[in-house]
């Protein structure tokens, strides 16, 4: 068993489950995101991870050794907070370098690695800054710098984005994508952002209420979730109550064709880039409320049905599109356009 696994961790606070029965591997290399909303335990999973908190039941070990008896500062994990946490009395150097001068390494493979580990995060020359005149972004690779520099066998990163703006968030993505492939770096990202895991994960796992919702490369992920939640959690909102009797659904919005048989009630979602604008044959109208273009697309916002549902498409931009308040038809793809799942308080 190489790298991470974790088994069965359960935690509680004031009597209420935090974590109810935790449990995946990360293999040397891969970077798995920790995928869920705030309050789903993320954080508590982490800290149990690093040695900082530990729990009632359940085990971590790395390539097959336990680790509940190994304190924190002994395991080699390397550990980002979103609030970066510098120290403020050290220069970017004296951060950089802390975690080599606790291993007592000769002070001039400490000096080579801080400037390898800078140009590698895009910050050469910054070894004498002073943290406090550096912007958002720099703290943030100077964190990352400091998390890395130690050659970590694991590196855990806690929203590490959450703070930044959106351009300043896309771009240091990226290059913290690129930094993990290059280096093959073991780490473990925890964010509530389906987006940033979609973008720098190999495997995602879902969190939901303290248990494993699901767990998946980002494209079993988005399409082939396996709840009601995931769905909606992943950016899939278009769930429509319904009741399936064998190879067909009826919903407010007509009757259905299944891929899959089904009974009983369900949820039924439409994938909002299988919808086709047609003439006033098709079956489903809709008021359009919003559209975005997003380039080669366009989301088009729209209330549907007698319920007025409100449901999202995806329209290629070649298409003539509609305007805010047209009253418009269209289909849904039968083949791989609907998907459902059992019951209908899985929200």
């Amino acid at each position: 068993m190489s790298g991470l696994f974790v088994k069965d961790i359960y935690k509680t606070y004031e009597g209420k489950d935090v974590l109810a029965g935790i449990s995946f591997q990360l293999e040397h290399g891969e970077v798995v995101a920790l995928l869920g909303p705030s309050g789903c335990g993320k954080s508590t999973l982490l800290s149990i991870i690093a040695g900082l908190t530990v729990p009632e039941r359940g085990q971590v070990a790395w390539d097959g050794e336990d680790l509940s008896s190994v304190p924190p500062h002994k395991r080699g994990f390397g550990l980002m907070f979103q609030d970066y946490a510098l120290f403020p009395h050290m220069n970017v150097s004296g951060n950089v370098s802390f975690g080599l001068r606790m291993e007592r390494l000769p002070r001039d493979t400490i000096e080579r690695t801080v400037s390898e580990t800078l140009d590698l995060v895009g910050l050469p020359g910054f070894d004498t800054r002073d943290v406090h005149t550096l912007s958002g972004g720099e703290q943030q690779r100077v964190a990352l710098a400091r998390a890395l520099a130690p050659q970590p066998k694991l590196l855990m990163l806690d929203e590490p984005l959450g703070s930044l703006d959106r351009a300043l968030r896309e771009q240091l993505l990226e290059d913290l994508r690129k930094i993990v492939r290059r280096t093959q770096q073991t780490t473990l990202y925890v964010t509530h952002d389906q987006e940033e895991a979609y973008a720098l994960a190999d495997r995602i796992v879902v969190m939901r209420a303290g248990e494993v919702a699901q767990i998946g490369t980002p494209q079993q992920i988005y399409h082939h979730p396996e709840t009601a939640f995931v769905a909606r959690f992943v950016g899939l909102s278009n769930l429509v109550p319904g009741e399936a009797h064998g190879e067909w659904v009826t919903t407010s919005l007509g009757k259905f064709p299944l891929e899959s048989p089904a009974q009983g009630s369900v949820w039924v979602l439409l994938r909002p880039d299988t919808a086709r604008l047609k003439d006033n044959h098709s079956d489903i109208s809709g008021k359009v409320t919003e559209v975005v273009f997003r380039g080669e697309s366009c989301v088009v916002r729209m209330k549907v049905g007698p319920e007025e549902l409100p449901l999202s498409f995806e329209l290629p931009t070649c298409e003539e599109l509609p305007t805010i308040g047209d009253q418009v038809r269209f289909s849904i793809d039968s083949k791989g356009g609907l998907q459902w799942f059992p019951g209908t308080n899985d929200e």
